[in-house]
């Protein structure tokens, strides 16, 4: 079966190594010969993708939250951090679009910082849902369109962890270009596909996550893409408690399960995906993962140092 590159959609390619998903389809992670990105090999069909987007994918029932009671309130905190950055970019005002802003949590808690106006984009589900209730967001259920907002209307414009989701990046990035602000800032964070953990632990990395992470690209060849576009690089991160030490948690528990990624399902209560591992299994990773946290912190530390850490976070600003 022919693939193409989910980015530039070129068919020239290099195969890197196999994986697979949660429903064991097999892909191989391949790398684009024409603009550097890595994708899936056979790309995903639309069937699969429904699949990996299902009501389990988001977790938790409609009225409740995606993880369980205390990785939730642990990721609140990193929210309000993020909040207290976007903040800082925006000294306290304008708007600020979260593209794929799940719950939306992160964005009310950027309006409660300063005068604010938040926007944020969400596909149809249980996220969205959650992220409506919120007061005063203004919210696209769905695709953002070249029609969604205005020309030059945003004064930053987030992607947290969901430019590797998108089918169509480039047109993704052609609306950005339109509708962010000259000398306004795009805030993106993704997988580091050149990261220590992504050498190691390659098909069962956590972050590698398909079929719905469909392209990769190491962080310096997309600062490259976005210096062509007309963006400046102003701060890259590296180190992240919040991404890379459970990556490297869970990266390892793959290696010794048939089913990948059984912690982080049983975290976000998917019960129908952990059904055939016993309990005790499942509350001795939850064990492990407090006890191990401490530890590949310390080393996410000196992965950063590196720029070899399993996430990456860049702050572009738009070239007037």
């Amino acid at each position: 079966m022919s693939s193409f590159c989910t980015y530039c959609r070129a068919q020239d390619y290099t195969h890197e190594y196999r994986t697979f998903d949660i429903f064991n389809n097999n892909y191989e992670l391949v790398k684009c010969n024409n603009c550097k990105a890595y994708f899936l090999s056979p790309n995903p069909n639309a069937e699969q993708l429904l699949k990996a987007y299902d009501d389990s994918y988001y977790g938790g029932s409609e009225d409740d939250e995606k993880f369980e009671g205390f990785v939730e309130k642990g990721l609140n905190y990193f929210r309000y951090k993020r909040a207290k950055q976007i903040a800082e970019l925006t000294q306290n005002k304008g708007r600020v679009l979260d593209v794929g802003c799940g719950n939306g949590r992160f964005l009310e808690l950027l309006s409660k910082i300063g005068k604010i106006e938040i926007f944020g984009t969400e596909m149809s589900g249980s996220s969205a849902r959650r992220a409506a209730r919120i007061k005063n967001i203004n919210l696209k259920i769905g695709e953002l369109e070249a029609t969604t907002f205005s020309k030059e209307y945003f004064d930053v414009i987030t992607l947290f962890h969901v430019f590797e989701h998108l089918q169509e990046p480039v047109k993704y990035l052609e609306i950005i270009d339109n509708i962010l602000k000259k000398d306004a800032y795009l805030v993106m964070s993704f997988p580091n596909i050149d990261s220590w953990q992504a050498k190691l632990f390659k098909g069962r990395w956590l972050h590698l996550d398909p079929p719905r992470h469909l392209f990769f690209f190491k962080p310096k060849d997309l600062i490259v893409l976005m210096q062509k576009r007309g963006y400046v690089l102003i701060k890259e991160t590296y180190f992240s408690v919040e991404q890379n030490p459970f990556g490297a948690i869970q990266s390892i528990l793959n290696l010794f399960h048939k089913k990948r990624e059984l912690l982080f399902e049983s975290l976000k209560g998917n019960e129908s995906y952990t059904k055939e591992t016993s309990k005790l299994t499942l509350k001795l990773e939850k064990m492990l993962f407090i006890v191990l946290t401490p530890l590949f912190v310390s080393s996410d530390f000196i992965a950063s140092f590196f720029k070899k850490s399993a996430t990456v976070e860049l702050v572009f600003k738009k070239k007037p």
